[in-house]
């Protein structure tokens, strides 16, 4: 009699264990991320709800938490329950390089999350606005501001932020310096490379294309391996003898702790949503295209990618309080 008992308080605790499992999800799952509406954190991951909600049969629940460099976001899904109803939206500033970055940051990448899949990497345009006409290549923007300290100025959407930093891994090397204008969002940098209160910039290749088009920008370079379908016509820095491939990565996150079974359905399903034509078209308008993986490829990525960017914060001293 014993002997059953244990069995049997066994197998109702395996079940009670295997239970949220397989009735997962049961409600309403919030994707929570660090930027603002209409941003391309946000517009992917808007893109991704509607498709990922449709397959796991819930309805899903985007929740913006801009500020602080999107580490209040990240520290509120970080601290959320591990139970597959939070899930976060992390971009290479957040696991990459506010860790070195931020002092005193309120979470760890890889103690306080657990990886799902990795989405898509948005590649990263050089573009200058009409306070430069005669600057109509790479090079030239180059020698234009090897010619004088800070004769030329770029925008960003702030102090080490991917295009700050990204357009500091390009001008070090050259041993060129130029100055930083940081803005509230990519938006606002973009608009004052426009309205020629910036020479130039690097941000993402889809609002640098809408501007190229209107002729209100000229785009001299993309940071990827192959040219971008939306700049056909702009060289890679690949091409120009440049090395470096860069642009905002996007990735599927859950707070750790969250169940094994959990995350496996949620990679699954997160792949499915992926594929299908609406989110590709999508990240085709970002100059994008999907990129799922596996949750330990991602981990990989994420420890590869904070040693590479802690290397340009210690070059440049780009620190945040």
């Amino acid at each position: 009699m014993h002997r059953m008992t244990r069995r049997a308080t066994l197998a109702l605790a395996g079940a009670s264990l295997a239970a949220p499992a397989l009735a997962y999800p049961d409600r309403p799952v919030r994707i929570v991320l660090g930027g603002p509406p209409g941003g391309l954190n946000d517009i992917v991951a808007r893109a991704l709800a509607q498709p990922l909600g449709t397959i796991l049969g819930q309805s899903m629940v985007v929740e913006n938490r801009p500020g602080a460099g999107a580490s209040i976001g990240a520290t509120h899904a970080a601290r959320s329950a591990p139970d597959g109803y939070t899930l976060w939206t992390g971009i290479v500033d957040t696991q990459a390089i506010l860790p070195t970055s931020m002092r005193n940051l309120a979470y760890d990448p890889d103690r306080d999350f657990a990886p799902i899949t990795f989405l898509c990497n948005a590649p990263f345009a050089i573009a200058v606005g009409p306070s430069k006409p005669g600057i109509d290549s790479f090079e030239a923007l180059m020698m234009a501001a090897a010619a004088k300290p800070e004769a030329i100025s770029f925008a960003s959407w702030g102090v080490a932020s991917t295009p700050h930093l990204a357009m500091q891994r390009i001008v070090l090397p050259r041993k060129i310096e130029m100055l930083h204008v940081p803005f509230a969002g990519a938006a606002p940098a973009l608009q004052a490379v426009v309205a020629g209160q910036v020479d130039c910039t690097a941000l993402p290749a889809g609002g640098i294309a809408q501007m190229a088009r209107a002729g209100r920008v000229k785009a001299l370079a993309v940071l990827a391996k192959q040219r971008v379908a939306l700049l056909p016509e702009v060289p890679t820095l690949v091409e120009l003898g440049g090395e470096l491939d860069s642009g905002i990565w996007l990735a599927l996150y859950a707070p750790t702790g969250t169940p094994a079974p959990i995350v496996a359905r949620l990679n699954a399903a997160a792949r499915e949503a992926m594929q299908t034509p609406g989110f590709v078209e999508v990240l085709r308008q970002q100059g994008a295209v999907p990129e799922p993986s596996t949750p330990e490829e991602l981990a990989a990525l994420g420890r590869r990618e904070r040693t590479a960017w802690a290397e340009v914060v210690r070059a440049t001293g780009a620190y945040l309080e």
